[in-house]
């Protein structure tokens, strides 16, 4: 297996919290950054966050700072994200994969390509 595994996403309100967890093979995890990314049915997918590979420093897009928290296990090679006072705008399936960022820019490792199944949130308002 190549492909991370996300899970944790699901219905909730506007203004609520929810958390994402990843778990991803050695492979694909050590000694790499691993970022969330989200998308929208038609629409570009979305880097969001982006975590150093030894989870010392995490960049994240203008639309989640401040409300999302990434973190990263490397005993157990998993990333979680911990939403907080989300949006209907959220509403995304969201992914984990290896990633690179200039700042808030925020992109998949240009050498990953197996991404996972994803795992969908829905806010409401």
């Amino acid at each position: 297996q190549v492909q991370p595994v996300e899970s944790g996403g699901g219905l909730v309100q506007a203004g609520e919290s929810l958390r994402l967890t990843c778990t991803a093979p050695r492979l694909t995890f050590d000694g790499r950054a691993m970022g969330w990314f989200r998308q929208v049915t038609g629409k570009e997918r979305e880097g969001i966050s982006c975590t150093t590979a030894s989870g010392a420093r995490t960049w994240y897009s203008d639309s989640v700072k401040d409300r999302f928290t990434a973190n990263r296990d490397n005993d157990n090679k998993m990333v979680d994200l911990q939403m907080k006072k989300q949006k209907p705008e959220d509403t995304a399936i969201y992914f984990c994969a290896p990633c690179g960022s200039v700042a808030s820019i925020i992109d998949p490792a240009s050498d990953f390509h197996a991404w996972g199944q994803g795992t969908k949130v829905t806010v409401s308002s």
